[in-house]
């Protein structure tokens, strides 16, 4: 007999008991519509067979230390759900902060690019709640912009996505604000992370040599120095480590306003530069 209990208690080797619980209640939520209200009364036991392999498969999935949003598919973000696939990095709060900044001082810009797509949760939740705008969106990963255009068909945003590898050529266009979340945690910084994270989430989307860990900062704002109207924005999310290295770099490419913004949990999480 399937019982909440004995699922959760699967995964205590790897998360404690209250994130346990969470995460089984999440996979049966969206894998088989049932509420805590609908574990209560029994009906997790009345299962029939193909759903109780289904479920002892992505149990098995979490037990291996797999995110479960990937093994739900989706993830959400703000009011929107996105799906995600090990193709790209799962959408984080932060993340969402940083959009919120975006939206606060963009309005009234018309074009914006996003380097490092992802999922698209950057350039779809811009193109969604800045109407006015025309939102392009940059991935070295086709795998990834199959992902991004998924998730843009289902929310109705309108997004250009292009192959584009920000390190290589790159198109003659100009924008009026570029946004990235581009890989920025340094590799030695990867022996004290979740092995959630490490083992699962796209390695070229996570980490960054340690020799060079503005390496993709650097390189967008070259990009940014041709190709951002004056006046422009550039906005950033960021490691705390390297922010001040990264407020340096962008005042010697000559940026103005260079301001450094803390996430919800205090962290120096994003930055905002102007095209002088």
């Amino acid at each position: 007999m399937i019982t909440f209990v004995a699922l959760w208690r699967r995964l205590v080797p790897l998360y404690d008991e209250p994130e346990a619980r969470a995460i089984v209640r999440l996979l049966l939520e969206k894998k088989y519509n049932m509420s805590l209200a609908d574990i209560c009364v029994g009906k997790l036991e009345e299962l029939p067979p193909s759903d109780a392999e289904t479920l002892e498969q992505a149990m098995k999935r979490l037990q291996a230390g797999e995110p479960i949003q990937y093994v739900v598919g989706e993830e959400q973000f703000g009011s929107r759900s996105f799906l995600v696939t090990p193709h790209v990095l799962i959408p984080r709060p932060e993340t969402l902060e940083l959009c919120e900044w975006i939206e606060e001082e963009g309005q009234g810009r018309s074009t914006i690019l996003d380097i490092g797509t992802g999922s698209g949760c950057i350039a779809i939740t811009l193109a969604l709640d800045m109407p006015d705008t025309k939102v392009t969106a940059w991935d070295i990963s086709a795998e990834a912009l199959s992902v991004a255009r998924q998730n843009a068909s289902r929310l109705h945003a309108d997004v250009l996505f292009e192959l584009v590898d920000v390190l290589g050529e790159k198109p003659e266009q100009c924008y009026d604000m570029i946004v990235s979340n581009p890989p920025y945690i340094a590799e030695h910084e990867a022996a004290t992370m979740q092995k959630n994270v490490v083992d699962w989430e796209p390695r070229q989307a996570l980490f960054v040599s340690d020799n060079r860990p503005l390496l993709f900062y650097e390189a967008i704002a070259d990009y940014a120095d041709k190709h951002l109207n004056t006046g422009g924005f550039l906005f950033f999310e960021i490691n705390p480590l390297f922010s001040q290295q990264l407020m340096e770099m962008l005042d010697k490419h000559g940026f103005k306003e260079v301001e450094l913004k803390a996430d919800q949990f205090g962290k120096s999480r994003m930055i905002k530069a102007v095209k002088a």
